[in-house]
């Protein structure tokens, strides 16, 4: 009697999604941080987002109409020329920051936060990469924002999120967005560009 053969058990697939990046809109993204951990908690790693943000803003030569920066995810509302640039904006972003962060982390491994950010980030040995730790979800999500009325939501929820999220009771004072600039042109963590 033969014996049956072993059942081999295969991970889902993740599903495709073609990205379409038209030319002349303002796309929406949004990533988050390895198993969504709070890294922006930091005052430290929130300047530096927004110092690598405004860096890759002006390599890339994109208008950035908003953002806003979560204690594990970020929103950025950009209109990208040539519009499938944007790959590479997002890449870009968060490449020199995930490079920052974890040096900071390693240099300050001692300290009960750092050590314990770095083991949230540590990538299981099943993982088939040169890298031990990661900072950013590979994934990132982007969405065509195709009227004004689109672009007034997308901001209206960014600058919204870290009251929604019980951070601060107004969005004034949340610092690691927009907002301030938008509603009282408050110019000094970010200019934003105007829409035409």
């Amino acid at each position: 009697m033969t014996r049956p053969a072993a059942r081999v058990i295969l991970p889902p697939v993740q599903p495709y999604y073609p990205r379409c990046f038209p030319a002349g809109q303002l796309e929406f993204i949004t990533s988050s941080t390895y198993w969504r951990t709070p890294l922006f908690r930091s005052k430290r790693f929130c300047q530096d987002f927004v110092a690598t943000l405004d860096v890759v803003r002006t390599e890339f030569a994109f208008l950035l109409m908003g953002w806003v920066l979560m204690p594990e995810h970020f929103h950025v509302l950009l209109k990208p020329e040539p519009a499938d640039s944007t790959p590479k904006i997002v890449k870009q972003l968060k490449q020199r920051t995930a490079a920052h962060i974890l040096a900071a982390l390693r240099e300050h491994e001692r300290h009960p936060w750092c050590d314990r950010m770095l083991r949230r980030l540590r990538l299981p040995t099943t993982v088939h990469s040169k890298a031990w730790h990661r900072v950013w979800e590979r994934r990132y999500y982007p969405f065509n924002v195709y009227s004004d009325q689109k672009m007034r939501e997308k901001l209206d929820y960014m600058h919204a999120n870290p009251v929604k999220c019980g951070l601060v009771s107004s969005p004034e004072e949340w610092p690691w967005s927009s907002f301030r600039f938008c509603y009282l042109n408050d110019t000094s963590m970010l200019s934003m560009d105007r829409p035409t």
